[in-house]
């Protein structure tokens, strides 16, 4: 990782890592949940190796940023305005933003809510998704149970002590190749899909061969969320239904903007077929697997991640 960067913008200070000359339309990579800016290490590295400005952001709540202790503090409005002033701090006038898990979801809203910053968006597993016929915590819920993760997460208190009690556990337990997310997505029978807390606590710690980090990177995680603790990013998933409640009267569609799909085939939680309706919502849209890959796709292939981001930015944003 190259050495970080502070800056204090939309009321928060935003710790960032920048690589690559700083020409041309800068690529802004934005992480998800339970994950860094250090996720998308392997991408900062190649995109920088290609001649390509590239930055990543520990997003609000998250590594070397501030945490602030308002659930409010954390909903769409915020976390968008911080890439915002990010990119007024770099003198940047449009960036494309690349998400991954959350971070997908907030990139596909910038531009809804900030167009005039936005040259194309790459969504990683994250689906461009119009806003929900009624409130989304409550269609999980009907879905997927009451101790589904999203919805256990609106609990007060108790989702961030569950996950910081042991804290290298739970990075062991999120951070596993495919075939760990997809027993999860198994809903039982009277039960939850995705009870995230209970197979937490079952689970014996036996990895089975399936971890995906080196011990070196697990400890990056395991020692940043030691540190900085679960509020923060639990709740940018208590402000579902608050983003829900905001959007409306946005734009339904994504047009005038290149912009690239890239699914992961083993994804048990954003699956590939997830996408399929963005055809319609997506005016200017380009799609792709990788295949084998589950959902920590950039960190789980980054190989061919790397190839497909490269080749697309080199057809719709030549240097």
């Amino acid at each position: 990782m190259p050495e970080p960067n502070r800056v204090r913008v939309n009321g928060v200070e935003i710790g960032y890592y920048e690589a690559g000359p700083r020409q041309g339309v800068p690529v802004v990579l934005c992480h998800g949940f339970p994950e860094l800016a250090f996720s998308w290490r392997h991408q900062i590295k190649a995109l920088a190796a290609a001649g390509r400005w590239v930055i990543a952001p520990d997003q609000r709540g998250y590594g070397l940023s501030s945490k602030p202790d308002a659930v409010p503090d954390y909903d769409m409005a915020h976390l968008t305005g911080d890439l915002v002033g990010l990119l007024d701090h770099l003198g940047v006038e449009k960036a494309i933003f690349c998400g991954h898990d959350w971070g997908g979801i907030v990139v596909w809203q910038m531009p809804l809510m900030h167009p005039e910053r936005v040259a194309g968006v790459i969504g990683l597993n994250t689906p461009f998704l119009p806003r929900a016929p009624a409130d989304p915590i409550a269609i999980f819920r009907h879905r997927f149970g009451p101790d589904m993760y999203i919805v256990w997460f609106q609990t007060p208190d108790e989702p961030e002590a569950v996950l910081g009690e042991d804290v290298a556990k739970t990075m062991r337990f999120f951070m596993r190749r495919p075939s760990a997310l997809r027993t999860a997505a198994a809903q039982p029978e009277g039960g939850s899909s995705f009870a995230f807390r209970d197979l937490l606590r079952a689970w014996d710690g036996a990895d089975g061969g399936d971890q995906l980090l080196s011990p070196d990177e697990l400890a990056v995680f395991v020692e940043t969320f030691e540190a900085g603790g679960f509020f923060g990013p639990v709740s940018w998933y208590r402000n579902f239904t608050r983003n829900w409640e905001r959007a409306e009267g946005l734009p339904g569609r994504v047009d005038g903007l290149p912009c690239l799909m890239i699914t992961a085939e083993l994804d048990a939680v954003l699956t590939p077929e997830m996408a399929e309706p963005m055809k319609g919502l997506v005016g200017d849209l380009e799609t792709h697997m990788v295949k084998g890959s589950g959902h920590w796709t950039q960190q789980e292939k980054p190989g061919e991640v790397n190839v497909l981001i490269l080749d697309w930015l080199d057809r719709r944003f030549p240097k």
